[in-house]
């Protein structure tokens, strides 16, 4: 697909795109941004075109809906979802409410519409442990990945943390002995692992960060081989960087609904419009406040 015709529809449509690490290559390479939800959340409230696609899954068209309500906001395929997204409800969050005195409902941006209008604050696996220190509440309700929870849990023993049982099911399905196969194949390679991640895995990982997190590590590194734990959808930004270096991945770490975005969809949402993002003004009023908070704190 020529990249020349995209560029054309961009200046015509004054719209700008927007892709998440984990989405096909053949996306990213003629995305405006790429990066993880932190950045693009970022970058979203700073952009002048008035349309933006984003090329990622569904929380994610929302959460730049809710930084930008009088923006039109476009998602490739509205059908890509985050199951994680879903693990957990507002009576869980009242209960916790009624439970603790002096809590934070701390929501991950992995997350609906409805949920971040429930919380206090968000957060992404880049800066979580940065914001989780700086809250004044005691209590921490971390919803909805457990395993980041856990993860915070351990780095900021000062709070109390209260895990929820959400997880991500592409994370969560990956085993230590799965990645210790791979230090036996590859010895001189040092694990990178994402934090949504289970503690099994991360007690064996040499370095534990975001998306973009584990990219700069690569780059600070004087070594030339690595296991990556996490979606390999980051392979390309990964030798695009780094093109002597060496990736090893689990084949297991593939998110089926970041993979239903295709290069032809977003030409034809470009052509045609479609798949339009909606957040009602009332959850937008809500939402926005933990989302700026985040953008705040996480600075």
């Amino acid at each position: 697909m020529n990249k020349e015709k995209i560029d054309i529809l961009k200046k015509e449509k004054n719209t700008v795109i927007l892709a998440h690490y984990y989405v096909d290559e053949s996306i990213q390479k003629i995305a405006d941004y790429v990066g993880d939800s932190f950045y693009l959340a970022q970058v979203a409230t700073k952009l002048e075109e008035k349309n933006i696609i984003v090329a990622g899954v569904y929380f994610m068209g929302e959460s730049v809906k809710i930084l930008n309500p009088e923006k039109n906001i476009y998602l490739v395929n509205p059908k890509a979802d985050c199951p994680m997204a879903h693990m957990v409800n507002i009576n869980t969050i009242e209960e916790m409410r009624n439970k603790y005195n002096d809590l934070a409902v701390v929501c991950y941006i992995n997350s609906t519409a409805e949920i971040k209008s429930h919380s206090d604050i968000c957060v992404t696996s880049a800066n979580a442990v940065k914001i989780v220190r700086k809250l004044p509440e005691k209590n921490i309700f971390f919803i909805p990945d457990g395993n980041l929870a856990k993860y915070i849990e351990k780095l900021v023993p000062e709070k109390n943390i209260i895990a929820n049982n959400g997880f991500c099911p592409i994370h969560n399905r990956v085993s230590a002995r799965a990645v210790n196969n791979l230090k036996m194949k590859y010895k001189d390679a040092k694990v990178l692992a994402h934090p949504e991640c289970k503690k099994e895995v991360l007690d064996i990982a040499d370095y534990i960060g975001s998306t973009s997190g584990i990219i700069k590590k690569v780059g600070t590194c004087n070594l030339n081989e690595f296991i990556i734990v996490t979606e390999i959808g980051i392979k390309y930004e990964l030798l695009k960087n780094y093109p002597n270096k060496r990736f090893y991945f689990l084949d297991s770490m593939i998110c089926e609904d970041m993979k239903l975005l295709e290069l032809k969809d977003l030409l034809k949402t470009m052509e045609k419009g479609g798949n339009e993002v909606f957040v009602s003004e009332e959850v937008i009023e809500k939402a926005k406040k933990p989302l700026k908070r985040m953008l705040k704190l996480g600075e």
